[in-house]
Protein backbone atom coordinates (compact mmCIF):
# COMPACT_ATOMS: atom_id res chain seq x y z
CA UNK A 1 0.00 0.00 0.00
CA UNK A 2 1.35 3.43 -0.82
CA UNK A 3 2.56 5.79 2.03
CA UNK A 4 0.58 9.14 3.03
CA UNK A 5 4.31 10.74 2.12
CA UNK A 6 5.24 8.78 -1.04
CA UNK A 7 4.92 10.87 -4.00
CA UNK A 8 2.03 10.81 -5.95
CA UNK A 9 0.26 13.07 -8.46
CA UNK A 10 0.79 16.91 -9.33
CA UNK A 11 -1.05 20.09 -8.89
CA UNK A 12 -0.96 22.92 -11.52
CA UNK A 13 -1.82 26.69 -10.51
CA UNK A 14 -2.47 29.33 -13.57
CA UNK A 15 -4.31 32.19 -14.84
CA UNK A 16 -6.70 32.50 -17.72
CA UNK A 17 -6.36 34.93 -20.41
CA UNK A 18 -10.15 36.35 -21.24
CA UNK A 19 -10.09 39.49 -22.82
CA UNK A 20 -13.94 39.19 -22.81
CA UNK A 21 -14.41 38.94 -18.69
CA UNK A 22 -12.27 39.09 -15.73
CA UNK A 23 -10.00 35.47 -15.48
CA UNK A 24 -7.10 37.33 -14.51
CA UNK A 25 -7.28 35.27 -10.83
CA UNK A 26 -5.81 31.84 -9.68
CA UNK A 27 -6.66 28.44 -10.97
CA UNK A 28 -5.89 24.94 -10.21
CA UNK A 29 -5.92 21.52 -11.85
CA UNK A 30 -4.96 18.27 -10.49
CA UNK A 31 -3.54 15.25 -12.65
CA UNK A 32 -5.94 12.37 -13.53
CA UNK A 33 -3.89 9.89 -10.81
CA UNK A 34 -0.31 10.19 -10.65
CA UNK A 35 -0.23 10.75 -14.64
CA UNK A 36 1.36 14.16 -15.37
CA UNK A 37 -0.39 14.39 -18.88
CA UNK A 38 -4.14 14.58 -18.17
CA UNK A 39 -5.50 17.35 -15.99
CA UNK A 40 -8.99 17.80 -13.48
CA UNK A 41 -9.75 21.38 -13.15
CA UNK A 42 -10.37 22.00 -9.46
CA UNK A 43 -13.48 23.88 -8.15
CA UNK A 44 -15.30 23.41 -11.52
CA UNK A 45 -13.06 25.32 -13.12
CA UNK A 46 -13.60 28.45 -11.41
CA UNK A 47 -11.08 30.52 -9.80
CA UNK A 48 -9.53 29.06 -6.76
CA UNK A 49 -7.74 32.67 -5.44
CA UNK A 50 -8.39 35.90 -5.84
CA UNK A 51 -6.87 39.34 -5.15
CA UNK A 52 -8.58 42.55 -3.99
CA UNK A 53 -5.40 44.30 -3.42
CA UNK A 54 -2.98 46.12 -5.55
CA UNK A 55 -4.09 46.08 -9.34
CA UNK A 56 -6.61 43.57 -8.85
CA UNK A 57 -5.10 41.43 -11.42
CA UNK A 58 -3.00 38.31 -10.75
CA UNK A 59 -1.33 36.24 -13.93
CA UNK A 60 1.98 34.09 -13.82
CA UNK A 61 1.11 31.83 -10.36
CA UNK A 62 3.55 29.78 -9.13
CA UNK A 63 3.46 26.52 -6.35
CA UNK A 64 6.40 25.93 -4.12
CA UNK A 65 6.86 24.60 -0.66
CA UNK A 66 8.95 25.40 1.86
CA UNK A 67 10.73 21.64 3.29
CA UNK A 68 11.59 23.25 6.48
CA UNK A 69 8.20 24.85 7.56
CA UNK A 70 5.73 22.52 5.32
CA UNK A 71 4.60 25.91 4.47
CA UNK A 72 3.48 26.09 0.70
CA UNK A 73 3.28 29.29 -1.37
CA UNK A 74 1.52 30.77 -4.05
CA UNK A 75 3.45 33.97 -5.98
CA UNK A 76 1.80 35.40 -8.59
CA UNK A 77 2.10 38.81 -10.67
CA UNK A 78 0.20 41.79 -9.40
CA UNK A 79 -1.19 43.16 -12.95
CA UNK A 80 -4.62 43.43 -14.56
CA UNK A 81 -4.80 43.74 -18.32
CA UNK A 82 -8.22 43.15 -19.17
CA UNK A 83 -10.37 45.83 -17.37
CA UNK A 84 -7.58 47.63 -16.13
CA UNK A 85 -5.91 50.69 -16.40
CA UNK A 86 -5.24 50.39 -20.40
CA UNK A 87 -1.98 51.67 -20.43
CA UNK A 88 -0.54 49.07 -22.64
CA UNK A 89 2.78 46.90 -22.71
CA UNK A 90 5.49 49.35 -23.15
CA UNK A 91 3.87 51.57 -20.07
CA UNK A 92 3.21 48.27 -17.81
CA UNK A 93 6.82 47.44 -18.04
CA UNK A 94 8.07 51.02 -17.20
CA UNK A 95 5.49 52.30 -14.66
CA UNK A 96 3.47 48.88 -13.36
CA UNK A 97 3.47 47.54 -10.00
CA UNK A 98 6.28 45.97 -8.01
CA UNK A 99 4.58 43.92 -5.67
CA UNK A 100 4.12 40.48 -5.70
CA UNK A 101 0.86 38.41 -4.27
CA UNK A 102 1.52 35.91 -1.95
CA UNK A 103 -0.51 33.65 -0.47
CA UNK A 104 0.18 31.00 1.90
CA UNK A 105 -1.45 27.19 3.39
CA UNK A 106 -0.59 24.38 5.44
CA UNK A 107 -2.66 22.03 3.49
CA UNK A 108 -3.46 23.44 0.37
CA UNK A 109 -7.20 23.27 1.08
CA UNK A 110 -7.27 26.34 3.48
CA UNK A 111 -5.20 29.40 2.12
CA UNK A 112 -4.39 33.06 3.85
CA UNK A 113 -6.09 35.89 1.87
CA UNK A 114 -3.45 37.64 -0.22
CA UNK A 115 -1.11 40.34 0.71
CA UNK A 116 1.96 41.79 -1.26
CA UNK A 117 5.43 41.69 -0.89
CA UNK A 118 7.37 44.83 -2.90
CA UNK A 119 10.57 43.59 -4.47
CA UNK A 120 11.69 46.85 -5.33
CA UNK A 121 12.09 47.66 -1.35
CA UNK A 122 15.24 48.30 0.63
CA UNK A 123 15.36 47.11 4.14
CA UNK A 124 16.21 51.01 5.28
CA UNK A 125 12.87 51.61 3.18
CA UNK A 126 14.12 53.24 0.03
CA UNK A 127 13.36 52.09 -3.30
CA UNK A 128 15.07 50.53 -6.62
CA UNK A 129 14.02 52.26 -9.58
CA UNK A 130 11.85 49.30 -10.83
CA UNK A 131 9.37 49.31 -13.71
CA UNK A 132 7.62 45.94 -12.87
CA UNK A 133 8.20 42.39 -11.06
CA UNK A 134 6.82 39.54 -13.43
CA UNK A 135 6.49 35.68 -13.13
CA UNK A 136 8.36 35.51 -10.02
CA UNK A 137 9.56 31.68 -9.73
CA UNK A 138 12.08 30.35 -6.97
CA UNK A 139 14.02 27.16 -6.15
CA UNK A 140 14.98 26.30 -2.69
CA UNK A 141 18.85 26.57 -1.55
CA UNK A 142 19.16 24.53 1.56
CA UNK A 143 23.00 25.62 2.72
CA UNK A 144 21.67 29.28 1.45
CA UNK A 145 23.33 31.30 4.66
CA UNK A 146 26.46 30.40 6.56
CA UNK A 147 26.00 27.56 9.10
CA UNK A 148 26.37 30.58 11.88
CA UNK A 149 23.57 31.77 10.37
CA UNK A 150 19.87 32.15 12.94
CA UNK A 151 16.49 30.60 11.92
CA UNK A 152 18.20 27.32 9.58
CA UNK A 153 20.28 27.93 6.92
CA UNK A 154 17.69 27.55 3.84
CA UNK A 155 16.12 30.72 1.43
CA UNK A 156 14.51 30.55 -1.31
CA UNK A 157 16.30 31.98 -4.16
CA UNK A 158 13.62 34.45 -6.68
CA UNK A 159 13.85 34.96 -10.01
CA UNK A 160 11.32 37.49 -11.55
CA UNK A 161 11.46 39.91 -14.91
CA UNK A 162 11.90 44.02 -14.41
CA UNK A 163 12.96 46.84 -15.76
CA UNK A 164 15.87 48.86 -13.78
CA UNK A 165 16.40 51.93 -14.08
CA UNK A 166 19.01 54.82 -12.35
CA UNK A 167 18.36 55.85 -8.96
CA UNK A 168 17.90 59.23 -10.62
CA UNK A 169 15.56 58.34 -13.54
CA UNK A 170 12.29 58.60 -11.17
CA UNK A 171 10.09 58.62 -13.75
CA UNK A 172 11.73 55.77 -15.89
CA UNK A 173 12.01 58.04 -19.01
CA UNK A 174 15.32 55.74 -20.15
CA UNK A 175 14.21 54.31 -23.74
CA UNK A 176 16.94 51.89 -23.45
CA UNK A 177 16.07 50.21 -20.75
CA UNK A 178 15.15 46.71 -21.34
CA UNK A 179 13.62 43.97 -19.48
CA UNK A 180 16.23 41.76 -17.33
CA UNK A 181 15.86 39.44 -14.90
CA UNK A 182 16.52 39.82 -11.61
CA UNK A 183 17.19 37.87 -8.22
CA UNK A 184 16.74 37.98 -4.21
CA UNK A 185 16.02 35.65 -1.24
CA UNK A 186 13.45 35.25 1.67
CA UNK A 187 12.37 32.52 3.53
CA UNK A 188 8.85 33.15 3.66
CA UNK A 189 8.11 35.65 1.36
CA UNK A 190 7.36 38.66 3.48
CA UNK A 191 9.28 42.25 3.43
CA UNK A 192 11.10 41.13 6.77
CA UNK A 193 12.94 38.31 5.28
CA UNK A 194 13.16 39.98 1.82
CA UNK A 195 17.01 40.38 0.31
CA UNK A 196 17.38 41.87 -3.01
CA UNK A 197 20.33 40.41 -4.87
CA UNK A 198 20.74 41.97 -8.08
CA UNK A 199 20.73 41.13 -12.14
CA UNK A 200 20.65 37.47 -12.47
CA UNK A 201 20.16 37.58 -16.54
CA UNK A 202 21.07 40.31 -19.04
CA UNK A 203 20.44 39.58 -22.34
CA UNK A 204 21.47 42.59 -24.09
CA UNK A 205 17.42 43.16 -25.02
CA UNK A 206 13.51 41.85 -23.02
CA UNK A 207 14.57 38.72 -21.46
CA UNK A 208 11.18 37.55 -19.61
CA UNK A 209 9.44 34.39 -17.58
CA UNK A 210 12.49 32.23 -16.19
CA UNK A 211 11.44 28.61 -15.16
CA UNK A 212 13.76 26.60 -13.63
CA UNK A 213 14.56 23.00 -12.71
CA UNK A 214 17.63 20.90 -11.11
CA UNK A 215 18.64 17.66 -11.66
CA UNK A 216 21.06 15.50 -9.38
CA UNK A 217 24.76 14.47 -10.96
CA UNK A 218 26.59 11.13 -10.16
CA UNK A 219 29.43 12.89 -8.03
CA UNK A 220 26.52 14.47 -5.54
CA UNK A 221 26.37 17.74 -7.56
CA UNK A 222 23.24 19.60 -9.34
CA UNK A 223 23.29 20.47 -12.47
CA UNK A 224 20.67 23.68 -12.95
CA UNK A 225 18.36 24.72 -15.97
CA UNK A 226 17.25 27.70 -16.71
CA UNK A 227 14.45 28.43 -19.31
CA UNK A 228 14.09 31.86 -20.70
CA UNK A 229 12.17 33.78 -23.00
CA UNK A 230 14.01 36.27 -25.66
CA UNK A 231 11.68 38.58 -26.30
CA UNK A 232 14.92 40.86 -28.91
CA UNK A 233 16.74 38.69 -30.65
CA UNK A 234 14.27 36.15 -32.41
CA UNK A 235 15.47 33.03 -30.62
CA UNK A 236 12.59 32.59 -28.59
CA UNK A 237 12.43 30.43 -25.55
CA UNK A 238 15.64 29.18 -24.85
CA UNK A 239 17.70 26.95 -22.23
CA UNK A 240 21.10 27.05 -20.45
CA UNK A 241 22.41 25.32 -17.70
CA UNK A 242 25.32 25.11 -14.89
CA UNK A 243 26.88 23.15 -12.67
CA UNK A 244 27.55 26.05 -10.47
CA UNK A 245 26.79 25.76 -6.43
CA UNK A 246 25.62 29.21 -6.27
CA UNK A 247 24.08 29.69 -9.46
CA UNK A 248 22.19 32.88 -8.87
CA UNK A 249 26.04 34.90 -8.61
CA UNK A 250 26.46 36.99 -11.32
CA UNK A 251 29.84 35.22 -12.06
CA UNK A 252 28.24 31.72 -13.31
CA UNK A 253 29.27 30.65 -16.72
CA UNK A 254 25.98 29.07 -18.06
CA UNK A 255 26.22 26.86 -21.34
CA UNK A 256 23.48 27.19 -23.61
CA UNK A 257 21.61 23.92 -24.45
CA UNK A 258 18.66 24.56 -26.64
CA UNK A 259 17.00 27.73 -28.45
CA UNK A 260 13.75 28.13 -30.20
CA UNK A 261 11.77 25.83 -28.05
CA UNK A 262 8.45 25.24 -28.88
CA UNK A 263 8.22 26.89 -32.10
CA UNK A 264 6.45 23.90 -33.43
CA UNK A 265 3.36 24.92 -31.65
CA UNK A 266 2.64 28.10 -33.53
CA UNK A 267 1.36 28.45 -37.04
CA UNK A 268 4.32 30.08 -38.80
CA UNK A 269 7.09 28.86 -36.40
CA UNK A 270 7.60 31.93 -35.15
CA UNK A 271 9.72 31.23 -32.15
CA UNK A 272 8.08 34.53 -30.30
CA UNK A 273 4.54 33.03 -30.60
CA UNK A 274 5.19 31.00 -27.17
CA UNK A 275 6.09 32.39 -23.80
CA UNK A 276 5.20 31.60 -20.06
CA UNK A 277 7.41 28.42 -19.88
CA UNK A 278 6.90 26.17 -16.55
CA UNK A 279 9.03 23.02 -16.19
CA UNK A 280 8.75 20.02 -13.92
CA UNK A 281 10.15 16.51 -13.50
CA UNK A 282 8.14 13.03 -13.02
CA UNK A 283 8.66 12.21 -9.52
CA UNK A 284 9.81 8.75 -9.86
CA UNK A 285 12.33 9.82 -12.23
CA UNK A 286 15.83 7.68 -11.17
CA UNK A 287 18.50 9.12 -13.31
CA UNK A 288 17.69 5.95 -16.02
CA UNK A 289 16.91 6.90 -19.46
CA UNK A 290 13.34 5.98 -19.17
CA UNK A 291 13.25 9.49 -17.01
CA UNK A 292 10.67 11.76 -18.06
CA UNK A 293 10.83 16.26 -17.99
CA UNK A 294 7.76 18.12 -18.62
CA UNK A 295 7.95 21.38 -20.66
CA UNK A 296 4.22 23.95 -20.96
CA UNK A 297 4.94 26.42 -23.25
CA UNK A 298 2.02 29.03 -23.71
CA UNK A 299 0.85 29.54 -27.27
CA UNK A 300 -0.44 33.29 -26.93
CA UNK A 301 -2.47 34.84 -27.47
CA UNK A 302 -5.37 32.49 -26.28
CA UNK A 303 -4.27 28.70 -27.51
CA UNK A 304 -2.51 28.43 -24.12
CA UNK A 305 -0.77 25.57 -22.93
CA UNK A 306 1.48 23.20 -24.90
CA UNK A 307 3.56 19.87 -23.89
CA UNK A 308 7.37 19.23 -24.98
CA UNK A 309 9.33 16.21 -23.24
CA UNK A 310 12.86 15.35 -22.23
CA UNK A 311 14.05 12.03 -21.42
CA UNK A 312 17.40 14.06 -21.40
CA UNK A 313 17.49 17.57 -20.15
CA UNK A 314 21.41 17.87 -22.14
CA UNK A 315 19.61 17.01 -24.84
CA UNK A 316 16.82 19.31 -24.88
CA UNK A 317 12.89 19.30 -25.41
CA UNK A 318 10.47 17.99 -28.22
CA UNK A 319 7.32 18.05 -29.21
CA UNK A 320 4.53 15.84 -26.71
CA UNK A 321 3.05 13.61 -29.27
CA UNK A 322 0.33 11.61 -26.81
CA UNK A 323 -3.54 10.99 -27.41
CA UNK A 324 -3.26 11.01 -23.57
CA UNK A 325 -2.49 14.54 -22.74
CA UNK A 326 -5.41 16.32 -21.86
CA UNK A 327 -5.54 20.14 -20.79
CA UNK A 328 -8.27 22.28 -20.32
CA UNK A 329 -8.27 25.03 -22.96
CA UNK A 330 -7.10 28.71 -22.54
CA UNK A 331 -4.82 27.41 -19.54
CA UNK A 332 -2.24 30.06 -19.30
CA UNK A 333 1.53 31.00 -17.34
CA UNK A 334 1.29 29.05 -13.87
CA UNK A 335 3.76 26.53 -12.20
CA UNK A 336 3.66 22.97 -11.36
CA UNK A 337 4.17 21.06 -7.87
CA UNK A 338 4.74 17.72 -6.99
CA UNK A 339 2.37 15.91 -4.36
CA UNK A 340 2.68 13.31 -1.58
CA UNK A 341 -0.40 10.68 -1.46
CA UNK A 342 -2.08 12.39 1.01
CA UNK A 343 -1.75 15.83 -0.34
CA UNK A 344 -3.68 14.54 -3.59
CA UNK A 345 -6.16 12.47 -1.71
CA UNK A 346 -7.32 15.90 0.07
CA UNK A 347 -7.45 17.90 -3.44
CA UNK A 348 -9.38 15.35 -5.69
CA UNK A 349 -12.75 15.55 -4.41
CA UNK A 350 -12.51 19.08 -5.46
CA UNK A 351 -11.70 18.16 -8.84
CA UNK A 352 -14.46 18.23 -11.41
CA UNK A 353 -15.82 14.89 -11.67
CA UNK A 354 -15.37 14.25 -15.68
CA UNK A 355 -13.65 10.79 -15.96
CA UNK A 356 -10.58 11.17 -18.40
CA UNK A 357 -9.50 8.17 -18.75
CA UNK A 358 -12.33 6.60 -21.94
Amino acid sequence: MTEATDAYGYLLVHFIEDPDGYAEKIYMNVSDGDNPRRWLPINDGKPVLTSAIGTTGVRDPHIIRNPETGTWYVIATDLRVFGGDDAGWFEWTRHASTNLIIWESDDLLHWSGPRMLDVSRKPDGSHLELGMAWACECLWVPDYYPAEHEGGRGAFVMYWSSTIFNNEDTRHDDKDVYCTVLWGATTDFTQDTFEYGGVFIDNDGDAIDTTMIQRPLPDGGMRTYRITKDNAHGNGIWMDSTDAKRWWEPDTQWTLVQDRIGAEYVPDGNPGGVEGPAVFANHHNDGGADDEWYLFVDVIPSIGYQPMISHDLDKGWVKLESQDYFLTEHTKHGGVASLTRAEYERLRPLAALADLRG
